[in-house]
C-alpha cells in the first residue's frame, strides 16, 4: 500500500465526477460556476488534510520525526526532541565554547590582570574574555579564557574557536604591567559545534535498541557519547573492575582528520560516564575505574599492479577514495553492542573485490594487489584490536 497525496487538481476534479454522477447532468464549464468554485474550495481544504495527515503519521517514527517546532492547538512541539526525551536521551548536545590556558608575561610585577579582560586571535577573529583576575606576582601569569564572540555575529561557540598550543592572542586594548601578546599553553575546553539532526536521531536510535542495563557496554557508549563533539565510544573489559573508553571525536571539534580527540574532550567523556546531566554519580557502577583513551589508527597501504584502462586518471582517483573510504568505515566489533553486519576484518580479498568492481566498469584489468600493515607485513586478513580503527595510508599503482 502506497500513501500518496493527491493533486488539488485531481482532488477538483472528482469532486466535479460525484457531483455530476449525483445530479445526473454536466455542470457548467464556466470557471466561476458555483459548484466548481466550489469543488476548488474543497478541493484545498482536502490537500491540506491530507498533508497534515502525512505530516502527523510520519512523526510517530524516529527515522522520520521532524527536528523542527511546531504549534498545535496552542502548543509547540519538537516531534524528534519529544522522542528524544521521552526515551531518555535529552535535547541535542548544544555547542560549547572554547576555553583556553594562556600564559601572560608580566612586565611589572604589580596589581591585578582584571576578569573580562578583552583578547582576540587575529587568524579566527575570535574574541576571548578572561575568567576571573589573577594577581601580577610573577613573571609569568597563566589564566583561563574562553571564547565569546566571532566575526560572523556568533556568541564563540562552535570549533571556530579552538587554538593550538602557541598560538598568539592578543589584548584587544593594552593593559598596563603586562605584555600585550599571550601565548596558548592548553585547551581546557575544546569548543564543539551543536549536535547535528543526523547524529542526534542515530543517538536516539541506539538508545532505543541499546537499553540501559546499569553498566553494560552499551550504558557506556550511550553516556560517553553525550558530549558535544563526540562521534562514537568503544567501551572494552580491562583490569579486573576496570573499564576501557575509547573515544572518537568528529574532525571538526578536534581538528584532527582521523577524528583523535583533544585531552578535554577524553576529560568530558570521563565525566559524562561517571555524573548525569545534574552532576550526580548515578551512572557506572560503584565498583568499576573508567579509563578513557583516545583511538588507535592501524595504518595500511594497497598497492595496486598492472592496471589497464582508458583513463587512468579519472580511475585511480575513484579507486583511491574507495579505497580509504572501506578502511575508514571499518570498526571494531564488540560482542554485545555492536550491530551486524561486523566491519572489524581488514581483509585483501575484499579490498581487491572493490578494485575489480571499479575497474571492471571501465572495461579495464589489473594484475595483483597487496595490503601491507604499518611495518609493511603483507597481509590477507586483519582483524581491529582493542580500541583500533583503520586508515589507508597510501593506494599506490604499479
Amino acid at each position: 500500500m502506497t500513501l500518496t497525496t493527491p493533486t488539488t487538481k485531481q482532488i477538483n476534479d472528482n469532486i466535479i465526477a460525484q457531483l455530476e454522477a449525483s445530479l445526473n447532468q454536466k455542470i457548467p464549464l464556466l470557471p466561476k460556476a458555483f459548484l466548481r468554485v466550489l469543488a476548488k474550495i474543497f478541493a484545498a481544504v482536502f490537500v491540506m488534510l491530507y498533508k497534515y495527515g502525512g505530516f502527523v503519521f510520519l512523526q510517530i517514527f524516529v527515522d522520520t520525526a521532524a527536528n523542527q517546532d511546531t504549534e498545535i492547538n496552542g502548543k509547540i512541539v519538537n516531534p524528534l526532541i519529544s522522542w528524544g526525551r521521552l526515551i531518555g536521551t535529552g535535547n541535542p548536545a548544544p555547542a560549547t565554547n572554547a576555553e583556553l590556558l594562556i600564559n601572560v608575561k608580566v612586565t611589572n610585577q604589580s596589581g591585578f590582570l582584571p576578569s573580562n579582560a578583552q583578547l582576540i586571535n587575529a587568524n579566527n577573529g575570535v574574541t576571548y574574555l578572561t575568567l576571573g583576575s589573577v594577581a601580577l606576582d610573577s613573571a609569568n601569569i597563566q589564566v583561563t579564557i574562553k571564547a565569546v564572540s566571532d566575526q560572523s555575529g556568533g556568541n564563540g561557540q562552535g570549533t571556530i574557536g579552538n587554538l593550538e598550543v602557541n598560538d598568539i592572542v592578543s589584548f584587544a586594548n593594552p593593559l598596563p604591567n603586562i605584555s600585550r601578546d599571550a601565548v596558548v599553553v592548553s585547551q581546557s575546553v575544546t569548543g564543539a559545534d551543536g549536535e547535528t539532526t543526523q547524529a542526534y536521531r542515530q543517538r536516539i536510535t541506539d538508545r532505543f535498541q541499546k537499553r540501559p542495563q546499569g553498566g553494560a557496554y552499551a550504558d557506556y557508549e550511550l553516556w560517553g557519547e553525550e558530549p558535544a563533539g563526540i562521534l562514537n565510544i568503544y567501551p572494552y573489559t580491562g583490569n579486573p573492575g576496570e573499564v576501557n573508553i575509547y573515544v572518537e571525536a568528529t574532525t571538526q571539534s578536534s581538528g584532527n582528520v582521523d577524528g583523535i580527540p583533544t585531552n578535554a574532550q577524553l576529560i568530558e567523556v570521563k565525566k559524562s560516564i561517571e555524573l548525569d546531566n545534574n552532576g550526580i554519580a548515578t551512572r557506572r557502577p560503584t565498583n568499576s575505574f573508567v579509563n578513557v583513551f583516545a583511538i588507535i589508527r592501524a595504518e595500511f597501504s594497497v598497492e595496486i599492479s598492472g592496471l589497464s584502462v582508458n583513463d587512468p586518471a579519472t580511475i585511480q582517483s575513484q579507486i583511491d577514495t574507495a579505497i580509504k573510504q572501506y578502511f575508514f568505515n571499518a570498526q571494531p566489533f564488540i560482542t554485545g553492542l555492536t550491530i551486524p553486519p561486523r566491519t572489524d576484518i581488514i581483509s585483501r580479498s575484499a579490498v581487491a573485490g572493490i578494485v575489480s568492481n571499479i575497474v571492471s566498469a571501465a572495461g579495464g584489468l589489473f594484475t595483483s594487489l597487496i595490503v601491507k600493515n604499518a611495518d609493511s607485513t603483507t597481509i590477507e586478513v586483519y582483524s581491529l584490536q582493542e580500541g583500533e580503527k583503520a586508515k589507508a595510508t597510501q593506494v599506490s599503482f604499479i
